[in-house]
């Protein structure tokens, strides 16, 4: 999977309220993450949607789980996180040169 579309799929996993819920509230959690009814208790999602919707931002790259006992802690992967803004704002008002093609495309 080349870069774009790799960035494609993280954003498309972000594209649905209660993913982007989700991420929010573990971007907020930092690197400690939270468990999945942690997440329960900020958002008030039930159990299957929200095991359904995070294994989408897992599958996305963005979130990343790990047993801690018996339990699974859910962080933010930050550095995907700031590739996916990096890749958003890297050519930020560079301006395009005469007859160039464009490389966002």
């Amino acid at each position: 999977m080349d870069l774009t579309q790799d960035i494609a799929r993280a954003l498309a996993a972000l594209g649905h309220e209660a993913r982007l819920r989700i991420f929010r509230v573990l971007v907020k959690a930092g690197h400690q993450g939270l468990t999945v009814g942690e997440i329960a208790t900020h958002l008030g999602l039930p159990a299957s949607t929200q095991a359904h919707h995070l294994k989408m931002l897992v599958d996305a790259g963005l979130v990343v789980q790990a047993k801690q006992g018996r339990a699974v802690i859910n962080t933010v992967d930050f550095d995907k996180m700031n590739g996916v803004l990096g890749f958003l704002s890297e050519e930020c008002c560079t301006g395009f040169a005469a007859n160039a093609p464009d490389s966002a495309a």
